[in-house]
């Protein structure tokens, strides 16, 4: 397995791979690895010659007063994980080397979708994750990138930006994987206190109790969203940052659920650990 943390190396790799006529999946990641990363790394291993996986705290999609300095980190844990996949290759860039002194190019999607949900508490998020990811894309060049479905507003803003920009690639999602209790895996899980951790299986209880409403006629979007805040509530460490339900694919405003794809998307945080769940629903 290869580990390249400079910029040029990764690229000069990547674009002999092309040359050779093999096709290239990424998994971007932030590290500290779980098995919801791996998933993605399986899924890039079927559908492509050659995976590559990158591995970056980017500091660009942190606001003031969040946990960056807080975020885990572990290369080597997470090479040892990545080699046991037969993965090809880790891209572990520096923060210097991605951004250098006097740094000043960003990729924005700006809109509607980026201004709700994560963007709408954390302004400016968004202009960091699509920044590094066509970093990324421009370094790997992958033919096909996967992303998780747990950090669904992410999937469709790149998605848009990857339609609108004419990046030759394609996205692929992979679902959101929970530990056996139902909560979604998430790097900052090992962030939470033994009463957070219980606490926060609130989140996909909630969510699923709203699915069976909706299976059962339950149509008012907001009616739904006070009996998830409810629930979310009940737990005394819980604070609501959101809990609000869309049109899947775009992210539209619904007041009635009238048919088609919804989501239920959701962040509370417990003590400083921020989480965030979601479930796809179709009626």
């Amino acid at each position: 397995m290869q580990i390249f943390n400079n910029v040029k190396q990764a690229q000069d790799w990547c674009k002999s791979q092309k040359s050779s006529g093999k096709t290239i999946g990424l998994v971007p990641t932030m590290g500290y690895l779980h098995a919801g990363h791996l998933s993605l790394v399986r899924m890039a291993r079927q559908k492509c010659d050659i995976v590559i996986v990158s591995i970056f705290v980017n500091p660009m999609q942190f606001g003031q007063g969040e946990d960056l300095d807080k975020y885990p980190c572990d290369l080597k844990r997470d090479t040892e994980l990545l080699e046991n996949e037969k993965v090809d290759a880790v891209f572990a860039p520096l923060v210097r080397d991605m951004y250098p002194e006097g740094y000043s190019t960003f990729v924005q999607v700006q809109g509607e979708i980026t201004d709700k949900l994560c963007g709408a508490s954390r302004p400016g998020h968004f202009q960091g994750v699509t920044t590094v990811v066509s970093k990324l894309f421009l370094i790997c060049q992958p033919d096909k990138a996967f992303f998780g479905q747990k950090d669904a507003q992410q999937a469709v803003i790149i998605e848009k930006m990857v339609r609108e920009l004419n990046f030759p690639l394609t996205i692929v999602r992979g679902p959101i994987i929970r530990e056996a209790d139902g909560l979604a895996m998430s790097s900052r899980n090992v962030n939470l206190s033994e009463e957070q951790r219980k606490q926060a299986l609130i989140l996909n209880q909630a969510l699923l109790a709203a699915k069976k409403e909706i299976m059962a006629g339950q149509r008012d979007t907001e009616i739904l969203k006070q009996g998830m805040r409810k629930m979310i509530a009940s737990q005394p460490e819980a604070q609501i940052d959101y809990i609000e339900i869309y049109q899947a694919d775009e992210l539209k405003d619904i007041k009635e659920i009238v048919g088609g794809k919804i989501i239920m998307a959701l962040a509370v945080k417990f003590g400083n650990t921020r989480l965030i769940d979601n479930l796809t629903v179709e009626v």
